[in-house]
């Protein structure tokens, strides 16, 4: 369970994946397709995300993409996080609110 959490311990990870799902991406598209990354954060993250073996270089293309490993991840865990999200988002920032209000 820790090896599978620690994919999500850098905010910026589980995005990168999540851009790369639509198909390989020049580093410049990704930046564009994120939003709000700076150059430094995404070299971290993409060398952290190559490390794991979730993301591939295309040398040739100058691309990313997900290995075969990268794209189970997205389309397994990551989607049904999301689907969870979508289902009960409202519920989880309702409890944020009343606990930020009861000042815990």
């Amino acid at each position: 369970m820790r090896a599978a959490t620690d994919l999500f311990t850098h905010t910026w990870d589980p995005v990168v994946l999540a851009a790369l799902r639509a198909g390989p991406r020049r580093r410049r598209e990704l930046r564009a397709a994120i939003g709000g990354i700076s150059d430094k954060v995404l070299t971290d993250s993409l060398r952290r995300l190559l490390a794991n073996g979730l993301v591939e270089r295309h040398a040739h293309a100058e691309a990313y993409a997900l290995t075969s490993l990268g794209q189970s991840l997205v389309e397994g865990p990551m989607t049904a996080l999301g689907r969870w999200v979508k289902e009960h988002g409202d519920a989880l920032l309702e409890a944020r609110e009343s606990s930020n209000a009861s000042g815990l």
